[in-house]
This record gives structure tokens, sequence and C-alpha cells, in this order.
């Protein structure tokens, strides 16, 4: 947390209201309490501040106080139990309205309650509103602030944080921006990317643009490809409602990894500031190549998880799953081809996969470097010959290079070997969780880490005619895997050298 110590002792946090839309829901009680709770176990909570949890259930402040002790126990529980002093103190920060989100009249009491508690707490209307709720209400919830004056910044600042996904397509995501502009100004519309916020991901730029031996190498000269893993273990488990009218498209690759390859690929800002920082990510993002309709079967693969047995329990199919129906085409795995077509970048095919049910829990991005000009030692490399700069955001988070190195012995026999650095070797530091760093953020009013309208709708607008492709022409073929596998073996076909495969992430990154 030393980084968050600086910021916070730099930006100091004014003294502030956060109010939760959808208190009781899930995302609430897992991650956002708990994060915050963190926060003020670190001091980086202002002097004076109150949390209002806003959620359809009535109940009095002290029984809402008691069920966040109790999911404070259940969720962190080694937290709860090394600070029960701070815990009881913070409980007196936190309070509770019922508010039903689809009620208009509602938002008038939450109004008027937020008046009656800063009032009585001598708290500045410094808001910040976190829309913990399903996406079709984004636009409902807003609208009923507006009414009421929820955003009025008269006295005092306001601003919202929104989950992904940022609507459902193209067209509804500039519709949806269009309804919030008319109450908020893009300043104060944070859009959350929670692996925008994971240490890892912002240390691609560190990684990148403070040591000389890897800015230099780091474009269409010496760079082959790039790959861009994030793999899940489990199945969409209670979330089939949600993912059925999803897919892996929308749910990860949209905003989580083309956020990711923006990182990547972006060009060194001109300052090291929120604005210049995404102006450049931006740019990456508004110069992916267009996949053609007729090519998206070529460069795309989607996949399906089916049933399957593995080490003696069987695994459900995808179909299986609650609240899917029986016949979706709905994707759970996802490979795709694209291309930068940028000064940097031209013709380095960047790779993208995303899947459930997949072998192991990891999400990493491999640089593959260009072999050396003269092959020397080509026939006699053990394994393949080039060099990979391996970033890995989790688990295991930290940064690998492999290189060939000659095996002890007569004769000139290579092997590819790695040398690691792991986040944990540095245990003196707290790596802090994605939702605590980007509350933060907010708090002091830093939106370095979260998406911008033109990054929303650039994304949208790369992946619409793909989805729109797969709703509209039955011919492109939706592929089955077995679960514990790296998703169907067509994914390779995206190579177009046959020696080519995908990286199996676990065999490479040691920890160890």
């Amino acid at each position: 947390m030393e980084e968050e110590n600086k910021k916070a002792k730099n930006n100091p946090i004014e003294n502030q209201i956060l109010v939760i839309y959808g208190s009781n829901g899930d995302l609430a009680k897992r991650k956002l309490m708990p994060a915050i709770f963190q926060l003020y176990i670190d001091n980086l909570l202002p002097e004076n501040f109150a949390v209002i949890g806003a959620g359809s259930q009535e109940k009095d402040e002290e029984t809402n106080r008691k069920e966040i002790k109790a999911n404070m126990k259940d969720f962190v529980a080694n937290k709860v139990k090394e600070n029960p002093e701070k815990l009881k103190s913070f409980l007196n920060h936190v309070y509770y309205k019922k508010v039903h989100n689809q009620t208009e009249e509602d938002f008038a009491g939450l109004k008027a309650y937020i008046d009656e508690l800063s009032a009585k707490l001598v708290l500045p209307q410094n808001i910040i509103y976190y829309f913990s709720i399903p996406p079709f209400l984004y636009e409902v919830v807003a609208a009923h602030m507006i009414k009421f004056g929820l955003n009025n910044e008269n006295n005092g600042w306001k601003r919202i944080i929104v989950e992904k996904p940022f609507g459902y397509s193209y067209d509804t995501a500039i519709d949806l921006d269009k309804k919030i502009r008319t109450g908020f100004n893009e300043d104060q519309i944070y859009r959350i990317d929670h692996y925008l916020g994971k240490e890892t991901v912002q240390n691609i730029m560190v990684t990148r643009f403070s040591n000389g031996f890897f800015e230099p190498i780091w474009n269409r000269k010496y760079v082959d490809r790039v790959e861009i893993t994030s793999a899940e273990k489990i199945g969409v488990g209670s979330r089939g409602g949600y993912y059925d009218t999803s897919g892996a498209m929308r749910d990860m690759i949209q905003n989580h990894l083309l956020q990711v390859l923006a990182v990547v690929a972006m060009e060194p800002p001109s300052i090291f500031d929120s604005e210049s920082i995404r102006n450049e990510s931006v740019k990456v993002l508004q110069s992916l190549r267009p996949i053609k309709t007729d090519e998206i079967a070529k460069h795309v693969v989607r996949g399906q998880y089916i049933e399957t047995f593995v080490d003696d329990v069987t695994q459900k199919g995808y179909r299986q799953e609650k609240d899917v129906k029986p016949d979706s085409k709905t994707e759970t795995f996802v490979a795709l081809k694209l291309f930068v077509d940028n000064w940097r970048w031209g013709d380095v095919p960047f790779y993208i996969r995303t899947g459930k049910h997949l072998p192991d829990r990891v999400t990493e991005v491999v640089i593959h470097l260009k072999p050396a000009p003269h092959q020397l030692f080509k026939q006699r490399c053990v394994a393949q010959s080039t060099n990979m700069i391996i970033l890995r955001i989790s688990p295991d988070a930290g940064v690998a290079v492999d290189f060939g190195m000659k095996i002890p012995g007569a004769g000139y026999k290579v092997q590819n070997v790695n040398m690691a650095f792991h986040y944990s070797d540095l245990a003196e530091n707290k790596i802090s969780e994605a939702y605590e760093r980007l509350l933060l953020d907010c708090m002091i009013g830093d939106s370095t880490l979260y998406a911008r309208a033109d990054a929303v709708k650039a994304s949208w607008k790369f992946v619409d005619p793909i989805l729109k492709a797969w709703k509209n022409n039955p011919d492109i073929p939706l592929y089955f895997y077995e679960c514990n596998t790296w998703g169907p073996k067509e994914a390779n076909a995206l190579f177009n050298d046959k020696e080519l495969k995908w990286r199996a992430p676990f065999k490479k990154f040691k920890t160890e």
C-alpha cells in the first residue's frame, strides 16, 4: 500500500459520502465493503466519512450493521480477527436507507436522508454513488437521481461509479452514455474495470516505460506476436441467467481484455497523468483493424463446454447449468486474432482467448519475440527457439523472461530457461486488491484506471460486428470442448504457422 499512501498524502481525500446502490447484493458483500474496510484499516479514508447502503430491503441501521459484520466474518475473516476494534469503529460510519431502484419517490427520500445525515455529521455533500446494480437499471437510477437533484454540485462534487458491462452493444452503449450525460459530465462518470485495478496490469506500463531493455524492442521490428489469455477453471455456476444473455465476448473481451491489450500496446504518454494515459490507450482501441463479416469464421473461434467426466466427477455441460437455455448458442470460450493498425504494431498479430472450465485459472500476457536473424543453434534447440516476455497478471503475479541457454556437457544443445520475478517476493509491501485501489482513486478524483466513454465506444465498435454475425449467420460454427481442456482444437488454426499453438500458461511460469 506504499504507493496508495503516497497518493493519499499528495492528494488529500476530502470528507465525503459513499452511497452504494444494491448494497444487499453479492458484489457489495464480497468485494465493496471488505475493500472499504481495508482502506479504513490502512488509514486511507478521510477523517469524516459515511457509507450509505441503499437497498430494497426494509431494515434499520443496527440490523444493517450486524449483517455487514456477519458478511465480513464470512468473506474476510482474517481482517475481522486481526482488527476487531477497527471493525467496531468502522461500522459506526455505516448507514442504511431503503431505496427501491425503480420507485421514483424513493430517491426523494434518499435526497432528504442525505441532507439530514450530512447536517448531523457536519459532512460536505461530496458524494460517490456506486451502481452495484444490474446494468438495465443504470439509466433508470441515473434518471431518478437527476430528477431529484442528487447530481447537483452546488454543495459538493458528485461522482458515479458504473460497473461493467456498459451497454449491451455499440448502439446501446451510445444510448446509455447519452442518457447518463443529461445529468453528469464525463469527469463525473467512472466506468469501472477491475482488471485495470490489478497491480500487475498497472505494472505493464512501468515494465515497459522505465526499463531500457524492454521499450526499445516493444514494436513490430522485434515482436513476432502477442498472446493474451484469461482462463477460468470453473463454469458459470449460479450466473447462468446473466451469462446466457452475455457470453464470453461481452463478459470478458469487450471490456477487460481489450483494455489490457490497450495497456500493452499504447504509446508512451507525454506526461504520466490520467488524461494523457487514457488518450494513448484509446488510440490503440481506435486502431483495431475491423474484422470483415466474411472473415469472422477465419479470425474468431467460439466454443461451449460440454458435459465431461473429470477426476471421477461428472462436470455439467453449459446447457445443463441453471437458467441456461437447453439449446443455447452462447459462447463460453472465445479465441480471436486481431491487428493494431498503427506504426508501432503494423501486421503484428495479437491473439486473445478466454474461457470457462479450462485447466487452470490464469491471466497473462506473452510477448513472443522474433528469432535472431541468423539461427546458429536452431537445429540444436530442445524446444522452441524464440524468446518470450511473460507478464503474469494472476495468480502468482509477476514478470518472467524466457531465453535459451546451453545445456551442460559436450556440444551446443540449447534449452529455454525461465528467469522470473514474483510480486510475492516483495513481502514487505502489501498488494492492494483491485477494488481497494479503484475506490481510493475515485475518492481522490483520479480517473486513470477507469474507462472513458470513447474507449468504451471503440471496443464496442470492434466486437459488435462479430456479435451480429454470430446472431444472424447460423453457418458460423459453435465448437464444443470438454471441461478441463484448453478449448476447441480449432483455436490453434488462428495461427498461420501450423507448428505454432497457444502457450500452456501453467507449464512455464514457475513458482517454486
